[in-house]
């Protein structure tokens, strides 16, 4: 990829003025190498395997840091989702200790987060991953970089309910064992959860991976919204090549970062993920984009067909610009992460309901939204299952990271502090699905899921 002179000019302002980095270099490891079936050496393997790797991916990134004046915000390591690779060693307590060498390993290499202590559960439990389930409050209170997920659900496999039910007392135990609750920041689940996404919590090496590879996030709303405020009098044809125009840009731009890493880790590079990602930095909001186009706050009707062409135009952009798009690849709507976000939900123009319509249109879903702490496991679980419902009907990966915060009601404050943000308490639907909830089972597959 070669690169014009009036590019890198380009390149240098959006960094300077507008936030533009990449926001993770995740490097993905396959583990299913390092079983033993001695447990002390099957986690040795791990950690030494994810040791060596993550410390040349840091030395790496810091590397091309200073060669190219574009931040690496995060350095991050999947792993291959560990109730695959713990089927022949199922205890409670080694689940713990397994998530304990994942987080120690991780600081010892220098990396920002651990993603893949997780199960893909679409149709059904194994002893591992129902173990693994029951070892997430622990884990995900006890370790500080471990990050956790659970794929539910698929377009063709339809949505297991008997898993989901078991989220919502999942999440009120995990919040109760942590401080504010941040314990269910670090877990999400999906629904037609992709194998090579970059960003947490839900990063996990998928099994159709090669043995190591390294996959690109970036992150560049600032440039965006910059490029938008500067064009009010065009119409939405108009508005949308200008934002694919500049979401070009950026991905030519992530593209370059991870040929070169990868290259220089002598590894295959994986995929870069176009998603517009917001981050507590000023200026560097989703939701200040969609203002931007002239909705006076996300949330006021008019922001779903906002959302719609601000996905349209990121996918096409980035998908011009790089033949390796992958991961999620659309446009993040965090609540505590973005401050548009979480001042739309002060201003009472943010419901739950109104996040759920936004995410139809959407990559992700209900994404670092803060609930009560009082609220019911039934109606968590409830939550997610609107949720994935939308994913699974609309061919589309969704997910739900929701945090049931202790001792707090709608409309107080919580600082979960730093990547995660600040958020206000949403307020839930006081009613109950429960009698729907416990008929359990699988939503079937929809039609759309049968075109093979």
């Amino acid at each position: 990829m070669v690169l014009t002179l009036e590019e890198i000019f380009e390149t240098a302002n959006m960094v300077l003025r507008h936030n533009l980095n990449i926001r993770t270099t995740t490097l993905g490891l396959n583990i299913k190498d390092c079983i033993n079936s001695d447990f002390r050496k099957f986690r040795s393997n791990v950690r030494r395997k994810i040791v060596r790797w993550g410390e040349e991916l840091v030395r790496q990134a810091e590397k091309l840091e200073v060669k190219y004046g574009i931040p690496i915000v995060n350095k991050r390591v999947a792993v291959t989702p560990v109730s695959i690779v713990m089927e022949a060693h199922c205890e409670y307590k080694r689940f713990i200790e397994m998530a304990q060498t994942l987080d120690d390993a991780a600081k010892e290499a220098g990396i920002d987060f651990i993603g893949g202590f997780g199960a893909l559960i679409q149709k059904g439990l194994t002893r591992s991953d129902t173990l693994l389930l029951e070892s997430l409050p622990e884990v995900l209170s006890r370790t500080k970089r471990v990050c956790a997920f659970v794929n539910v659900g698929s377009t063709q496999a339809g949505m297991n309910l008997d898993a989901v039910n078991l989220l919502g007392p999942m999440l009120r135990k995990t919040a109760f064992k942590s401080a504010n609750g941040i314990g269910c920041a670090k877990f999400v689940a999906f629904v037609n959860a992709p194998e090579d996404n970059p960003f947490m919590a839900g990063a996990f090496h998928g099994i159709g991976e090669p043995d190591v590879t390294v996959n690109v996030g970036i992150s560049g709303p600032g440039v965006v919204r910059s490029v938008v405020e500067k064009n009010q009098k065009c119409d939405l044809t108009q508005l949308s090549e200008i934002v694919k125009r500049t979401v070009f840009k950026i991905t030519r731009a992530g593209e370059l970062i991870g040929r070169e890493l990868a290259g220089n880790m002598k590894i295959p590079f994986g995929i870069v993920d176009i998603s517009l990602a917001s981050t507590t930095a000023e200026g560097d909001s989703v939701a200040r984009v969609v203002e931007a186009f002239g909705i006076e706050r996300i949330g006021a009707h008019g922001s779903v067909l906002a959302i719609a062409l601000l996905m349209d135009a990121v996918k096409k952009g980035g998908a011009m610009a790089s033949g390796n798009v992958g991961g999620l690849s659309g446009t993040f709507i965090p609540v505590s992460e973005d401050a548009g976000m979480t001042e739309a939900v002060e201003k009472g123009a943010l419901s739950v309901e109104m996040l759920q319509c936004l995410t139809s249109v959407c990559s992700v879903g209900l994404d670092m939204v803060a609930i009560p702490g009082s609220t019911p496991a039934d109606v968590i679980s409830a939550i997610i299952a609107d949720e994935l419902a939308i994913g699974i009907v609309n061919h589309k990966t969704t997910a739900v990271r929701i945090i049931p915060v202790p001792r707090k009601r709608p409309g107080q404050k919580v600082d979960f502090g730093g990547l995660f943000g600040t958020a206000s308490v949403m307020a839930v639907n006081r009613y109950s699905a429960k009698g729907f909830m416990k008929r359990g089972g699988r939503l079937p597959a929809p039609v759309t899921g049968l075109k093979n």
